[in-house]
């Protein structure tokens, strides 16, 4: 892994301390950013594709990662939609690497192996490929190990329904002999899309033994499960729309905060607006099990950090 500037670390840190002093989950250290709303697919557990936006200009896009760059945020991620799509992917990526943050992408494009990934791969850091039923490119796992060859850190990133929990195996086997990792995500309950949904026990009892007999291929936190349990999501990452504004608390509940073109992120997680955002939160009972909101606080666990992280680690090492 790259290392960062010294003050990426610290501003982190900052947040971090001042997070555990007011004992509430005030700044993020992860960010999600929703770069485009089109996609290929029509996944029926996912709602981006049917709330269409305007894409933002590229000076836009480069405001607010200026923005992310600017706060404790250490690691952004470009999603979508597909942010494949949009044509100024690659200059968004350069920027992207001369901001204070690692890059993660996410990507579910059908003919991933035609785009220039070598030059791409550059500016990332890490690259998720969304693999499974829903996006229907199951055929992506013939690349695996192309992608595992390319000089960044990559693993799957699937998402299980009620009707796929029993074919995780056989995506989970695909990864470990083509020395990548995989990422398990039940499909969140969202408004606006089908309830899929799995059975959380039958899901991390199938993980748990998955776990033993595919030793470091997984890293879906054990936290994450637990946190769900619990019903205990976190503030401590965020998601940014498509059209640029912060998706607050949470993008379940569809409340908006600041416009991240306009506003800066630090200053307005502080104003009495976003407290009473992160109250809903606390009060939500809906329990979504979206991935990204349960499985975050288990990032600032050391010994969660090493069970997740050793998977990648481990392969690395392999190839």
């Amino acid at each position: 892994m790259r290392k960062l500037h010294p003050r990426a670390y610290l501003r982190t840190a900052r947040g971090l301390f001042h997070n555990a002093i007011a004992r509430e989950h005030i700044f993020p250290f992860y960010a999600s950013f929703k770069l485009t709303s089109r996609c290929h697919f029509g996944c029926p557990f996912c709602n981006v594709k049917k709330e269409p936006t305007a894409d933002l200009s590229t000076d836009e896009i480069k405001t607010i990662l200026q923005n992310l760059s600017d706060s404790p945020v250490l690691m952004t991620s470009f999603e979508g939609g597909e942010p494949l799509l949009r044509p100024d992917i690659e200059e968004l990526l350069e920027f992207a690497r001369t901001c204070d943050f690692y890059l993660l992408f996410t990507t579910s494009v059908k003919n991933l192996t035609e785009y220039p990934l070598q030059r791409y791969a550059k500016f990332i850091d890490f690259l998720h490929v969304s693999i499974d039923e829903g996006h229907d490119n199951l055929e992506l796992f013939e690349s695996l190990e192309y992608l595992a060859s390319l000089p960044l850190q990559v693993s799957v990133q699937t998402v299980v329904t009620a009707d796929t929990v029993n074919s995780l195996e056989e995506k989970i086997k695909r990864c470990s002999q083509a020395g990548s990792n995989i990422v398990v995500i039940p499909a969140a309950q969202m408004d606006n899309a089908q309830n899929c949904f799995p059975d959380m026990h039958e899901l991390e009892s199938k993980v748990g033994a998955l776990r033993k007999k595919y030793p470091n291929t997984i890293h879906t936190p054990k936290g994450f499960f637990d946190a769900w349990k619990q019903g205990k999501c976190s503030s401590a990452s965020v998601i940014i729309a498509p059209d640029g504004s912060l998706y607050y608390p949470c993008h379940i509940l569809g409340s908006k905060g600041a416009d991240l073109k306009a506003r800066s992120l630090s200053s307005w997680l502080k104003t009495e607006q976003a407290q009473e955002l992160r109250g809903a939160m606390k009060k939500c009972i809906r329990n979504c099990g979206w991935y990204q909101y349960y499985s975050i606080s288990s990032y600032t666990s050391f010994s969660s950090v090493v069970e997740t992280m050793r998977p990648v680690l481990f392969k690395k090492k392999r190839r």
